[in-house]
């Protein structure tokens, strides 16, 4: 936590728990074999997800993930709002940026968590 922040990062197939608080999916693509049930969300942000684009250029190759991170984050310059809306939601309580990928270090969720807590 930084800044007082709660803010955490965890995998879809992982298993909701009750300290994950606000549980929001940012990935574009439902995740495979994860029913809406399982996985106990409160929001699913789509639109935060990478576009289809940088998605496809990224394919998850953990050497291209500077450039991802530069990239994505140029992205999300336009969605202030809702990062806004998660940085006041952490600072009452847990929120919980969940993700697909099996990288746990190279996603899109690592890079939101660290724009909203972020002073």
């Amino acid at each position: 936590m930084s800044g007082g922040l709660n803010v955490r990062i965890k995998r879809v197939y992982d298993p909701a728990e009750p300290g994950d608080g606000y549980r929001i999916l940012v990935d574009r693509l439902w995740p495979r074999g994860v029913s809406r049930e399982r996985a106990q969300l409160d929001e699913w942000a789509r639109d935060l997800a990478p576009s289809t684009d940088l998605r496809k250029w990224f394919n998850h190759e953990p050497q291209r993930f500077a450039e991802f991170r530069e990239r994505y984050r140029e992205e999300l310059r336009g969605h202030v709002d809702q990062l806004d809306e998660l940085r006041e939601r952490a600072s009452h309580g847990p929120v919980t940026i969940i993700y697909g990928a099996r990288d746990t270090e190279h996603n899109d969720a690592v890079v939101i968590a660290e724009i909203v807590r972020a002073p």
